[in-house]
């Protein structure tokens, strides 16, 4: 089988130059593998350019350009298994889409602190936030209309991690009739995880790093005690958990897509913008 890395710095859709940095690191921090070739998605870098929200969507062009040169990515490469590298959640879109279309009987694990199920309605126009909702269908049209397979269907995911929603995301989902529990007490079992899997003969990952409880992993998102998002909460879970549940997943179904997002790693990145202002580092 043919594994690619599908490395996309995607920061637009989060409106966070992090994202960027972030995922250019994290390809290092992957266990090396000559086997899994890395293909980047071209986007272009953090720059001091005002951007404006297009059709409720900030920066919608740079956001769509990168979701089309995914694509094109993949259907050069036709890999059999993707695992990407983020950038924000809105890196999972092109993928899963791709490998949507390419196997049958496909379940999606959505694990993350936040459902990404927001619409243009909603009045948060980072894109990051409507992802899963545009794979539905029901997210926001001009991404909607990228996808080249079929929708999934709200009985296709199970969400791992999922902290309190705001108003219109439980609308959402109970509209929708996906099934969700909210884990801010305890976690969903493994055997409901092996319940869920068990129905499908591919499963796709999810992974969104601010899941994490932001008091243990710090390269997340709420760590950031400047940044306030939508007004949503950060994730609860530990490394250890997460490693648990991850090996329970890989070792029960055949996962052919996994996508690690948000990683946002802000003290590296402030090191490196104090190295890059040293005469030293840049002549």
């Amino acid at each position: 089988m043919k594994t690619i890395r599908l490395l996309y710095p995607d920061h637009v859709s989060g409106g966070l130059d992090t994202y960027y940095f972030g995922a250019n690191l994290l390809q290092y921090i992957l266990p090396q593998n000559p086997n899994q070739p890395v293909v980047k998605v071209d986007i272009i870098p953090p720059n001091s350019k005002e951007k404006t929200v297009t059709n409720g969507i900030y920066a919608e062009e740079e956001v769509l350009s990168g979701i089309r040169d995914a694509q094109e990515k993949i259907s050069k490469q036709t890999p059999d298994r993707i695992i990407t590298i983020g950038g924000n959640c809105m890196v999972s879109l092109a993928p899963f889409d791709y490998l949507h279309g390419k196997y049958k009987n496909v379940g999606i694990i959505w694990i993350d602190a936040h459902p990404d199920v927001s619409t243009l309605n909603d009045g948060y126009p980072n894109a990051h936030a409507m992802v899963l909702g545009s794979l539905l269908g029901h997210g926001a049209a001009q991404l909607t209309k990228e996808i080249k397979n079929s929708l999934f269907k709200p009985d296709e995911i199970f969400y791992i991690g999922l902290q309190p929603l705001h108003a219109y995301q439980e609308k959402y989902l109970n509209d929708m009739g996906v099934k969700y529990k909210v884990q801010d007490q305890t976690f969903v079992s493994s055997s409901e995880i092996k319940s869920f899997i068990g129905r499908f003969d591919h499963i796709l990952i999810h992974f969104d790093i601010d899941v994490l409880d932001e008091h243990f992993f710090h390269s997340t998102y709420f760590a950031n005690s400047e940044l306030v998002g939508d007004g949503a909460g950060g994730g609860k879970m530990t490394i250890e958990k997460l490693s648990e549940i991850l090996r329970l997943i890989t070792e029960n179904t055949d996962v052919v897509g996994f996508t690690v997002a948000e990683y946002l790693p802000f003290d590296e990145h402030r090191l490196h913008k104090m190295f890059a202002e040293i005469n030293l580092f840049i002549d």
